[in-house]
């Protein structure tokens, strides 16, 4: 037993968001992120679509037979078993909300900010809304979403959330 009490604090708190001609930089609050892990079919089908989900979740393709669940709120506890249960034959899931930060990138350059820092083709023709697709910005692994059709999410370990931050700060002053 320990006298001190552990506070968990996103890992960006501090951080405003960052507004210049054309794109915003914010940190989206603590939400859900869960890692679901597929099991393997023989046929390569999908064995997790979207309608198993809870509501206010959206499916995000990882890589073969890995998604990402996310959500801006947090996730009861009783709908993460029952989820857990729902997908027990197709799939184990992996609570990653302590361990994942969001970032949003919205506007009209936030495509042209996020291209100089990775090899993804940002195209909307190519990266549509919905897409997603592991990648590099910079050094740093990240999992990039198109939400809307001018905003893009990244996701990233909690531990880069900083350096990623900076990045993008650097990367998005040409349109101060």
């Amino acid at each position: 037993m320990t006298e001190f009490q552990i506070i968990p604090r996103p890992a960006l708190s501090q951080k405003q968001s960052l507004n210049r001609h054309g794109v915003e930089i914010e940190a989206l609050r603590t939400g859900t992120v869960l890692q679901l892990l597929g099991r393997y079919t023989p046929d390569a089908v999908a064995v997790v679509t979207e309608d198993v989900l809870p509501s206010g979740l959206s499916l995000r393709s990882f890589s073969p037979g890995q998604w990402f669940a996310v959500g801006s709120d947090p996730l009861p506890e009783d709908e993460m078993q029952a989820l857990a249960l729902r997908l027990k034959s197709k799939a184990d899931i992996v609570d990653q909300s302590h361990g994942r930060v969001r970032i949003l990138l919205r506007g009209f350059n936030a495509r042209r900010v996020l291209a100089k820092g990775t090899a993804l083709d940002l195209d909307p023709r190519v990266f549509p809304v919905g897409a997603s697709a592991p990648t590099l910005i910079g050094h740093i692994g990240a999992h990039v979403t198109c939400v809307e059709k001018d905003a893009i999410e990244l996701m990233v370990l909690r531990g880069f959330a900083e350096s990623l931050w900076h990045d993008l700060d650097q990367m998005s002053l040409e349109f101060s």
